[in-house]
């Protein structure tokens, strides 16, 4: 007979490495293994009679998360006995008497692995919500809730040097209330002789750790200032984790531990790993504000040499106008004619003036509202640009213009401006084409000018042609520059975009 046969399957199931345990038709204790009682952390004579966590329903089932390996195995959490303080078991049920409905349940903890997939599950959403990142103070909230609940933690904080570069203010947090004064109350715990263990961390750009570090402030006078603030949530040690951009500090990531936790190698590790994600978010902004101030620079200085060349020098010939007709009129024998003409040339200086800055309103916001669309704000540059510079601006906008996407139509509007910027700016051309029209699916755009053309050696493509590809780009189009099509001197400049299915409008031909 095979040895097995005659095994003590008493013994077998004391020695069984995972929890095993019978419950009642209501899912109560009634037997269980040495290996349940160790897991449970409670005598077994304490549990039975008393609740488990398992669900005992016919046929129940968990959600199978994107990271789980078997959908059949369910996860209950357990807090009945000692550290830590929250186990998480994944275990089995099957029927063993349908007459009583005792079902038996084998079990282990998962706490480790299932905490492992929290904190890989937090960094991919933090990640992702980096490439799509909204304002900064969004972002790192949203990473502070990531850190506190993918490791059960019972505060988060995440700190940033303000833009004066004088102090540290709170930025992202999650389980303390707002506190605007933060910064502020602890340099005064720090006046009265408190350790802040923030600018430790901040000052040396390593991690700082404090075992017990609630216990140890909640009767210190020192930290009076910041107590209530403290007490907020129930917490005991404290980690606080640089932010290094570019290997200069940028602020700090605090972390403070629900009591029974302790901050191991792990823990450090994602605390560092998620800090370096705020700190991206925080590069981010810096050059997205950068980038955004430089433009806005620019912008003021075109507006500024636009103003001299136009609209300053049409208002002083207006006011020299204004002038003549009052030195005429002081004569006290006012030419019929004398007057019309002054009046004629003040009217046309006028309208010249206002068409500039109607023009320089839809370049500053050429969508302003609905009401003006894509064909009105190129009349508007064209008429611009021909009482600026005296070339002879041509449109032609075909049907179906004005009812592009928005964000198509800025772009659209952008290549244009720029392509007559660059006509101004180089070609010494007299007169100019804009040709704009929806072909079937695409949209094209066609610049045209008499200038001198290109030159023989093409120049490295500039900051202007470089802007007008990449939004053609962006809706997967694309921008070509060459010599006119039908002869003589002159440039042609060339987009083709394809417009979004849902929104191509009715094909027009200029």
């Amino acid at each position: 007979m095979h040895p097995l046969v005659d095994a003590d399957w008493a013994d077998v199931v004391r020695r069984a490495p995972d929890g095993l345990a019978v419950l009642d038709a209501d899912g109560r204790w009634l037997r269980l293994n040495p290996a349940a009682e160790e897991l449970c952390g409670v005598p077994a004579e304490h549990l039975v009679g008393s609740a488990s966590p398992f669900r005992t329903t016919a046929g129940a089932t968990g959600a199978q998360g994107l990271l789980d390996d078997d959908g059949a195995e369910l996860v209950c959490t357990w807090s009945g006995g000692g550290p830590p303080a929250v186990r998480e078991f994944a275990y089995r049920t099957h029927l063993l008497d349908a007459a009583t409905g005792e079902q038996v349940v084998s079990f282990r903890d998962c706490t480790s692995e299932r905490h492992r997939r929290r904190r890989v599950a937090a960094l991919a959403r933090a990640s992702a919500r980096l490439a799509g990142q909204g304002s900064v103070a969004a972002t790192l909230d949203a990473l502070a809730r990531e850190v506190l609940r993918a490791d059960a933690l019972a505060g988060v904080q995440i700190l940033s040097m303000d833009e004066n570069g004088s102090g540290l203010r709170i930025m992202g947090s999650a389980g303390f209330p707002q506190c605007d004064d933060f910064f502020d109350r602890l340099l005064e715990c720090g006046r009265r002789g408190a350790r802040l263990a923030i600018f430790e961390a901040f000052g040396r750009q390593e991690p700082v750790v404090i075992p017990d570090r609630w216990a140890m402030l909640r009767d210190d006078p020192t930290w009076a200032p910041l107590r209530g603030y403290l007490s907020h949530s129930d917490w005991s040690w404290f980690a606080s984790v640089p932010l290094t951009i570019r290997g200069r500090p940028a602020g700090v990531l605090n972390a403070y531990l629900a009591p029974g936790q302790v901050v191991g190698n792990q823990t450090l590790e994602f605390l560092t790993a998620m800090a370096e994600q705020a700190a991206v978010a925080l590069d981010h902004a810096d050059l997205l504000q950068a980038e955004r101030e430089l433009a806005r620079r620019e912008e003021r200085q075109r507006l500024a040499r636009d103003l001299h060349d136009s609209i300053v020098q049409q208002a002083f010939s207006i006011g020299m106008q204004a002038k003549v007709l009052g030195v005429v009129a002081a004569r006290g024998d006012l030419p019929t004619d004398r007057v019309r003409s002054i009046a004629q040339e003040i009217g046309v200086l006028s309208q010249t003036v206002l068409a500039d800055l109607r023009a320089m309103v839809h370049e500053l916001r050429p969508l302003s509202s609905t009401s003006l669309g894509l064909q009105e704000a190129l009349r508007a540059l064209a008429e611009s640009t021909t009482n600026r510079t005296g070339m002879r601006v041509t449109l032609q906008v075909g049907a179906g213009v004005d009812g592009l996407a928005d964000e198509v139509s800025e772009d659209v509007y952008r290549i244009v401006a720029e392509a007559l910027h660059n006509v101004v700016k180089h070609a010494e051309a007299g007169r100019v084409t804009v040709r704009v029209a929806v072909r079937g699916s695409s949209l094209a755009i066609t610049v045209t000018d008499d200038g001198h053309g290109l030159p023989p050696q093409r120049p490295r493509e500039g900051y202007g042609l470089t802007s007008m590809r990449e939004r053609a780009e962006k809706w997967g189009g694309t921008l070509t520059v060459g010599p006119r099509a039908r002869g003589g001197a002159g440039t042609s400049v060339r987009a083709v975009v394809p417009l979004p299915a849902p929104r191509r409008a009715q094909e027009g031909t200029p």
